[in-house]
């Protein structure tokens, strides 16, 4: 089965970006000229997916706004002429990219609890899902489509992942993996946060996912986790020890969103390769280069 349905959840508070994301959602800070979301969106888009939910909450309609028509700016763009053309054809884009709707969030209650108001919209169906301040980059062959991919050949749950360093895996979460082929393999066992002693592989998790709808069964059945939360990993680690899932160590190039130095480095690589800046930028840090 294909699959045409995504869920990005973008309800987290964005702390780590304060005061930026007191009153501007974390997934709307932008990587040069458009917002991080609208790379998650164009992905989805790319790799075949037709109708997006995005959880959000409280105090993040802006989201809503981004992606919808603006008339009186349209309008404006209009009255520009040519000059305008180009503009006026990529806000139109923006708001006809997808079929989008929204459900907010009322509780913070981890990613599994976002995940469950997702429930009624994915029905029966198998969905991808992204996290919000996860970008990741790769125009050729989009990270969600080299899921899907492994999705159709395989049948099971999906999670995209690459090998991150000691530090890091203790801040996220372990994989035990067995090689299946090329860059696909698959998973019996995952720990959230492990010691030392507890890493079975440095695979982790990041930001992309397929899922079968039998994840909201084990979701009803899980726990609290970490921060007295429902958390989604703690849900894949049960379907992982029972019937397996896959890992894909996806090709692309990904930016925390949420973390400064990641929001930085995206804005600076980006910017770099831009059509319109690209080269006198690379000037500018060169200039800068000098001086450090």
């Amino acid at each position: 089965m294909k699959v045409k349905k995504a869920v990005i959840l973008a309800a987290g508070l964005g702390t780590r970006m304060l005061p930026a994301t007191k009153s501007v959602p974390k997934e709307l800070i932008p990587i040069v000229d458009k917002p991080a979301l609208q790379y998650l969106v164009e992905e989805c888009v790319k790799s075949g997916i037709e109708d997006i939910m995005i959880v959000i909450s409280r105090g993040k309609t802006l989201i809503e706004d981004h992606f919808d028509r603006s008339p009186e700016l349209e309008d404006r763009l209009k009255a520009g002429g040519a000059k305008k053309a180009k503009l006026l054809e990529t806000v139109n884009e923006i708001s006809n990219m997808a079929n989008i709707v929204y459900v907010r969030q009322k509780t913070m209650n981890g990613t599994g609890g976002a995940l469950m108001y997702a429930r009624e919209f994915t029905g029966n169906d198998p969905f991808a899902v992204l996290y919000g301040d996860d970008v990741i980059m790769n125009d050729e062959y989009p990270v969600v489509k080299q899921l899907c991919d492994a999705y159709e050949k395989y049948g099971k749950g999906v999670c995209g992942v690459q090998a991150v360093s000691e530090e890091a895996i203790q801040r996220y979460c372990t994989l035990a993996v067995d090689h299946i082929e090329d860059n696909r393999y698959y998973v019996s066992d995952m720990i959230e946060k492990p010691t030392k002693d507890q890493i079975l592989s440095y695979y982790s998790i990041l930001g992309r996912l397929v899922l079968t709808p039998e994840i909201y069964s084990v979701l009803e059945k899980t726990p609290p986790g970490a921060g007295d939360e429902l958390q989604l990993t703690d849900a894949m680690k049960t379907v992982a020890q029972t019937e397996r899932m896959v890992a894909v160590d996806f090709v692309g190039k990904r930016y925390d969103m949420g973390n400064k130095l990641g929001v930085m480095q995206a804005q600076v690589e980006t910017a770099l390769k831009h059509p319109e800046i690209g080269a006198d930028f690379r000037e500018y840090l060169k200039e800068i280069a000098k001086t450090l």
